[in-house]
């Protein structure tokens, strides 16, 4: 049975915890979603994985659509959620609505992500929210702000900031949102904002506290040539696929194949 977003808000009530990975193509998603994942996530992350970007701000939202379009024919049972990419939903809540307008149309995504949860961000939701656009949020460390923090730095290491993040999520919350990841911030801190939520957490780099876990997929395959410190590799794929290919190559060189 498919994925609903009511559905992960009971997980949480029921102590379930919530898989979540990134797919950029149909064949991905297909493989994730016949593995059983919740959730599967049209991430930012695309930009540096699958079209070489050093961050993901160049990323445009026809580029996500066109790869939304593909990672949809692929499933049949997990959520699927977009990211809207960089400074497609910051100007206003009314460019936010035809984004994830067309997200929810073009691309037949169930629901958007968006960055931030200061109080502009958290009147987007809510404007999101009114219009029955489901919404994740996204605190801590927000690769969209990359260059705000000065790189790819843990968030929330001071009370300050820590409290900052705790109110952020809590506003989300507020707002509508249905989850929120919470990235790269202390495992205490995630521990409390999850246990003030009724909504679930999505930890990736915060912990093992969280109500769900979500990495980038071509980390958790070993595919990527740098993988972040908090992600994990559960084989190591490019490996594989290079000797795969240098196989290939060598019998093609040598005539030995294809047979006879």
């Amino acid at each position: 049975m498919p994925i609903t977003t009511q559905q992960l808000i009971r997980f949480k009530r029921e102590g379930r915890p919530i898989v979540v990975l990134t797919a950029w193509d149909f064949l991905m998603a297909q493989v994730l979603d016949q593995a059983g994942v919740d959730v599967i996530l049209v991430g930012d992350s695309l930009a540096m994985v699958a079209l070489g970007y050093e961050t993901t701000l160049p990323l445009t939202l026809d580029e996500m659509l066109h790869h939304g379009k593909a990672v949809r024919r692929g499933i049949k049972n997990a959520l699927l959620v977009l990211d809207l990419p960089f400074m497609t939903y910051q100007e206003s809540p009314e460019q936010a609505m035809r984004s994830a307008g067309r997200a929810l149309k073009e691309a037949g995504v169930q629901a958007v992500k968006l960055e931030g949860g200061h109080p502009a961000m958290a009147e987007t939701v809510a404007r999101l929210v009114q219009v029955g656009i489901p919404v994740m949020g996204h605190v801590g460390l927000t690769p969209q702000s990359v260059h705000q923090f000065g790189g790819f730095r843990k968030q929330g290491t001071s009370e300050a900031a820590g409290e900052r993040i705790l109110q952020e999520a809590i506003a989300l919350q507020t707002a509508g949102a249905f989850s929120v990841v919470l990235e790269h911030i202390p495992p205490d801190l995630a521990l409390q904002i999850s246990q003030k939520l009724t909504i679930p957490t999505i930890g990736i780099g915060a912990g093992a506290n969280c109500d769900g876990q979500v990495l980038v997929t071509p980390d958790l395959l070993g595919l990527t040539e740098h993988k972040p410190p908090f992600a994990k590799a559960y084989t190591n794929l490019r490996d594989t696929v290079t000797t795969a290919v240098q196989e290939f190559a060598a019998e093609v060189r040598d005539h030995r194949f294809p047979a006879g």
